[in-house]
């Protein structure tokens, strides 16, 4: 149903036939019109391009006026999608009307696309291969992105299917070409000094369904520079940070000069701006997205020494990044130039802690430890991204309630596209692989993965071969076991087994003990789960212990839980829960419950009947009692 209400929005440009002659009373009239109101009527808006495609069919004035290449198309394109037109230069020559075909066709691929997804991947994380089908698209892909974008923003609780297979196709498309551009930027000779550029790529990774681009980020700090500039006018109009333009990489050479230009950066930064080291919610990975920095303007001290450090620089200070132990710092240079300096010729600066100016012997006292001078030097921009995903990848493995693991896989990505060859990660990542492809989804290709990985690691380390043996022997399992199962579980409401099954798949409940908000995804007549679990949830101090039905529930919190009937209850104010994986299993949400997809509805044909039956009995029941 979804399907057939986003294609029917999707127009068919006519062909453009032969000039026919004008048969419609008072065109001549209109045609007789000067061409810059003729183009200003076509161009109101009104119009839709199968009414442009008619209307330069009638005569010859009209259909010069609708040329190809000419603003009415331009229009058309322009309105239809807005956001591309960044993508077009005004000096370009540009065929609108071929431009308008070939992104509507590629609309119409994605949305085919998009609409294969559910039925293909509902019992499964989409496998590294299930994207092959996007990758082999003819035509732009801004056209197929921008797609998968106006079907994430349809509005209203419609679509949800739609909208989760859209978001998940855009996030691969995003992170690879993100991917890819930064290992290009990883092939930069090492005196490529851009650390900034390198963070905002870590920053897209990790976010690729966001507007970033180190453009943007690169104005923000030019705003904040010029305040910098404001303030350095006052303590010294002739500073030659002043004369700088944009773009420059001049350096100041005068100790006193670039101590005026650190005052006023600690004076913008710290004072006016309030930026701060975030003591309060240190291991949060926002402190590490540049972009999170600056609106929330707080971060953790390598965050905040990359700002520290980009602003200094482009006002003439040659600040330089120091891999300090547990604390980011950056070194200012005090010594001669050309003489032979050592670490006690240098200040270091602690962005976090507000640009406080620090000597050696105060450097081992912030972190409480003696530390050898090698950790004094500078280090270069793939150290310090080293040490950004490094964060990452320890707070990924912090992960509690995200299930999917997102930061967990996004880091590593990141640390195995600059380090290959790190063993103990690779074998992270072929656990994780092997986590995520057998529970609680099941995925063919991502078995394939483990083993190559696998094979990748016992290359270089064949040390390894105890957890490697181990690995391969239960994936090989797995791929025993995928070759065994059967089709679909279909489970019936009106069978004699499930006469206990009370609540029915798409309504809201409350959890009686936590109080958490869920909705219903699936059930089991009885508990299926192992006696492991069941010790350890303690579900033998249930009244009805593990036999009585269990329901698999999306809880607004993120999480997806098994939960005992005797411990859910209706809500009786249900609402929207806000749950990633709701559009997995729901197409729409009504005000009072989830409508399945045609996924779920398949397992579970006859709870939509029920569900009905609920909700008009509760729900309608409490309005009528609110209404007296």
């Amino acid at each position: 149903m979804a399907a057939a209400a986003v294609d029917s929005a999707m127009e068919v440009v006519p062909a453009l036939p032969e000039e026919a002659a004008p048969e419609v009373a008072g065109l001549s009239c209109l045609v007789n019109l000067p061409g810059e109101v003729l183009e200003y009527i076509l161009c109101c808006g009104s119009l839709t391009a199968a009414d442009i495609g008619r209307v330069s069919s009638t005569c010859r004035r009209l259909r010069e006026l609708c040329q190809s290449s000419g603003k009415v198309w331009k229009e058309q394109f322009r309105v239809r999608w807005p956001s591309l037109m960044k993508h077009y230069s005004p000096t370009d020559y540009v065929n609108w009307l071929e431009e308008y075909k070939v992104r509507q066709k590629a609309g119409l691929e994605a949305r085919k696309i998009v609409a294969s997804f559910s039925k293909r991947f509902f019992s499964e994380h989409v496998p590294c291969n299930g994207f092959s089908d996007i990758e082999n698209l003819e035509g732009p892909e801004i056209f197929f992105e921008d797609e998968l974008v106006c079907i994430l923003n349809m509005e209203g609780r419609k679509a949800l299917t739609w909208k989760y297979y859209a978001k998940k196709i855009l996030y691969y498309l995003r992170q690879q070409k993100i991917l890819n551009n930064l290992k290009a930027f990883l092939q930069q000779p090492d005196d490529y000094e851009s650390y900034l550029e390198g963070a905002v790529y870590i920053d897209q990774y990790c976010n690729p369904l966001s507007d970033i681009s180190l453009k943007d980020i690169q104005a923000q700090i030019d705003s904040i520079v010029e305040l910098v500039c404001k303030t350095l006018r006052g303590i010294n109009s002739r500073h030659p940070s002043l004369a700088f333009k944009a773009g420059e990489s001049s350096m100041i050479m005068e100790i006193e000069l670039q101590s005026q230009v650190l005052d006023a950066m600690n004076y913008v930064l710290y004072d006016q701006l309030k930026f701060k080291g975030n003591r309060m919610d240190y291991y949060n990975a926002l402190n590490l997205y540049m972009h999170q920095v600056l609106i929330r303007r707080t971060g953790i001290p390598i965050s905040m020494s990359l700002l520290y450090l980009t602003i200094a620089r482009q006002l003439g200070v040659p600040l330089e990044p120091v891999n300090f132990p547990s604390h980011f710092l950056l070194r200012w240079c005090q010594g001669a130039e050309g003489a032979t300096l050592d670490i006690f010729d240098y200040i270091y600066i602690d962005a976090f802690g507000k640009g406080k100016q620090l000597t050696v012997k105060e450097c081992e006292y912030l972190i409480g430890q003696h530390v050898t001078a090698a950790l004094y030097g500078v280090v270069n921009v793939k150290k310090v991204l080293q040490r950004m995903v490094g964060n990452l990848l320890s707070l990924g493995k912090r992960e509690g309630i995200d299930q999917s693991y997102q930061l967990l896989r996004d880091s590593l990505d990141l640390y195995l596209a600059m380090y290959p060859d790190q063993v103990q990660l690779l074998l992270l990542q072929a656990r994780l692989y092997f986590h995520l492809g057998i529970w609680p989804e099941k995925s063919f290709c991502l078995v394939l993965k483990v083993l190559d990985i696998l094979q990748h690691i016992q290359t270089l380390d064949p040390g390894q071969h105890g957890a490697v043996g181990y690995l391969v022997q239960h994936t090989l399992e797995h791929i025993e076991r995928k070759k065994e199962e059967v089709g679909v579980e279909v489970k019936l409401r009106s069978d004699e087994k499930h006469r206990d099954v009370c609540y029915s798949i798409g309504l809201i409940m409350k959890h009686k003990r936590y109080g958490y908000n869920c909705v219903i995804y699936g059930w089991d007549p009885t508990c299926m789960m192992g006696h492991e679990w069941i010790r350890n949830m303690n579900v033998h101090s249930l009244p009805h212990g593990h036999h009585q039905p269990f329901y698999n529930v999306l809880v607004e919190d993120g999480s997806c839980r098994y939960a005992a009937q005797e411990n859910l209850e209706y809500n009786v104010e249900p609402q929207e829960i806000s749950h990633p994986d709701v559009g997995r299993y729901f197409s729409e949400f009504t005000g009072t419950h989830y409508i399945p997809n045609a996924e779920l509805e398949i397992r579970y044909p006859e709870d939509l009947e029920f569900v009905y039956e609920t909700v008009q009995n509760i729900y309608s029941a409490k309005k009528e009692n609110i209404d007296e």
